[in-house]
């Protein structure tokens, strides 16, 4: 190696390592940008439309009439109070709309399939195409909110859960489509594909609040945020343990704050996802990028998860402050594989107390040993002030590529008390410890025999 090779290195290095500290400046700007949606004064309630909050009505109509006032009048809130409203079929929001659920209402959809057509256009795990509407959507709208302290139920316990026996021949089509750029126009699923909708999908907005509300038994993912940005989620709970049931999947998403969300979900908490494959790599100018999660509380299957759909790339996250409040199989999961090509760089995590996990801190760039040819760049991930009472399978695992290995990962004042493994650093570089305890602390030598 030459000198200026040497000397390259060095200050690559010496950057790498004084950018350790979590940025609070730049959490504090994205906050700042993201703007809250704001509505006109003109107020609905959905009993004075004639819906009933009896359980056994079909409140569609009404539902719908009150978002088409809402459209007429520019824009307002739908009330809905104390009751439980049957809804058989979707709700379509239109810009400048706040649905309001108020304390002790809840929404409960219907969960026969036929209610979600026709179909519109959506996603499905990273694949854009046309399936069965997400049971809340919203396309190409701006200033929109879910709020008030009522519960969304999303009836995906029964029919909807039997989909997952059946979906691969749907799954497997949409990813097929996706690697052969087949026109979105052309890729129609729906009945006989059997690929569940989201719960609530945002797709194409800006100006977004989730507050404060309840979210129970999605048939699939239970938040998703595509192509939109300025997004504000918190003060939400959930509970939704059936397949898949991901709490919040932020895709192709800008400057989002997710904070005070209490989760139990059957999959993972917070996925932050970027389009898949071919697809995904084709729009490699939206990135999901500038993503906040704070103060939270994970249950489930794992709390933050970057991947595995990240094609067209993440950065600029920030994690802070968050801890477990029962099981959970990963704290922190990074994973892609060789058919997602794309990045995942800039992220930070910072103030995490896991309890009982099986892996506390996870990158892999080699997700169930798939795919070939697009290995993703995984660089600039810095870890500090972790805590963890026992990981029954490892305490950290960092999983490159020879060829592709991974850069630039600190570990700094990172306690796991117990790991059955502690420590696996397979095909990485620049990797800095810091005060890192993984297992009894060694404490002053004892004097030898």
């Amino acid at each position: 190696m030459n000198f200026r090779v040497l000397l390259f290195v060095v200050i690559s290095w010496s950057s790498f390592a004084q950018k350790t500290e979590f940025p609070t400046a730049k959490v504090d700007s994205i906050v700042n940008r993201i703007q809250l949606p704001v509505f006109p004064s003109y107020q609905i309630n959905v009993l004075k439309l004639g819906a009933k909050g009896d359980s056994v009505t079909n409140n569609k109509s009404f539902f719908d009439k009150a978002m088409a006032l809402c459209k007429k009048n520019k824009g307002g809130t739908i009330i809905v109070p104390k009751g439980i409203y049957k809804i058989n079929g979707p709700i379509h929001f239109v810009s400048n709309v706040n649905l309001k659920i108020e304390k002790g209402a809840k929404i409960k959809f219907s969960d026969d399939p036929k209610d979600y057509l026709p179909m519109v256009l959506t996603s499905w795990e990273g694949t854009m195409l046309y399936n069965y509407s997400p049971l809340i959507y919203a396309y190409d709208c701006s200033n929109i909110a879910i709020t008030g302290e009522g519960t969304i139920d999303g009836e995906g316990g029964n029919i909807w859960k039997s989909f997952k026996a059946k979906e691969n021949d749907g799954k497997m089509r949409s990813r097929e489509m996706n690697h052969n750029s087949v026109p979105v126009s052309d890729r129609k699923f729906g009945e006989g594909y059997f690929l569940r909708p989201q719960m609530i999908q945002f797709f194409n907005c800006k100006n977004i609040m989730v507050e404060n509300i309840r979210i129970e038994n999605s048939p699939f993912w239970c938040l998703h945020v595509l192509k939109s940005e300025s997004i504000t989620v918190r003060g939400v709970s959930y509970k939704s343990l059936n397949y898949n049931n991901d709490g919040i999947d932020p895709e192709y998403a800008k400057d989002v704050l997710i904070e005070n969300v209490t989760f139990d979900n059957g999959d993972d908490n917070v996925a932050i996802k970027a389009g898949r494959d071919h697809e995904g790599r084709a729009n490699s100018g939206t990135p999901s990028e500038n993503i906040i999660i704070r103060n939270c509380n994970f249950k489930g299957l794992h709390g933050v998860v970057l991947g595995s759909e990240m094609s067209a790339g993440i950065q600029n996250v920030y994690v802070e402050n968050c801890k477990t409040t029962g099981y959970l199989k990963r704290g922190i999961y990074i994973k892609t594989n060789a058919d997602r090509g794309g990045f995942i760089k800039n992220i930070f995590v910072n103030n995490l107390q896991l309890d009982e996990v099986e892996d506390c801190l996870y990158i892999t760039a080699n997700y169930h040993g798939e795919g070939s040819g697009f290995q993703s760049d995984i660089s600039n991930v810095y870890f500090s002030n972790i805590s963890c009472n026992k990981a029954t399978a490892s305490g950290i695992v960092i999983q490159g590529f020879p060829e592709k290995k991974i850069r630039n990962i600190s570990l700094k004042n990172i306690e796991i008390k117990s790991a059955k493994n502690a420590l696996s650093n397979e095909n990485a570089e620049n990797v800095l410890m810091t005060d890192v305890f993984i297992g009894q602390r060694a404490t002053v030598p004892s004097a030898a025999k």
